[in-house]
């Protein structure tokens, strides 16, 4: 069984200021196959790019069904589906612990419909290794193992945080045209 690799990315610049760009990155890694998408947006955040990637790509896939491993360097994001932070929020009607509002609820929503059509594992990535850093590269191994587990091997680490690189580069295409 082939599983489809997601490595997703977003940026802002001036995020948390009133007029800001953000952009948004994915690769959608299919076998031999690869597919680039990004996209951006005028005064947004961080989080909400980092969302939109995610969302960009799973609106792309044709089929339902798939086995699908999502790597991605935000926190907010990959704890959200692996601690099923979502089904707190639907159950608090849309609030979270601190009883305020979760912000995007309908882009939450849409993931969530999105994500149900699948099997889907979240990993964590550090974002912005530099690839080339043998000694920083082993100690950023060792981290993503204690998040992810041992499934992975360091070649394999290596070559994700290239696909990871690559879908910052994607975000920050993507932000270009609303700066």
């Amino acid at each position: 069984m082939t599983i489809l690799n997601i490595y997703t990315d977003g940026a802002c610049s001036n995020n948390q200021k009133d007029i800001n760009a953000g952009g948004w990155g994915a690769i959608l890694e299919y076998g031999e196959n690869i597919k680039e998408i990004y996209g951006g947006e005028a005064n947004t955040t961080n989080n909400r790019m980092e969302m939109t990637a995610l969302a960009e790509a799973l609106s792309a896939l044709k089929r339902n069904g798939l086995t699908i491993r999502v790597f991605s360097d935000s926190t907010y994001l990959m704890s959200c589906f692996r601690n099923k932070w979502y089904i707190s929020w639907q159950k608090k009607g849309w609030k979270t612990s601190g009883n305020t509002p979760v912000k995007n609820k309908e882009l939450w929503i849409r993931l969530l419909e999105l994500t149900e059509k699948h099997s889907i594992s979240f990993f964590i990535v550090k974002g912005h290794v530099n690839i080339q850093n043998v000694e920083l590269m082993e100690k950023e191994y060792n981290r993503f193992c204690e998040k992810n587990g041992q499934q992975f091997s360091f070649d394999e680490f290596v070559y994700i945080t290239k696909m990871n690189n690559r879908a910052d580069e994607l975000a920050n295409i993507g932000m270009e045209p609303y700066k």
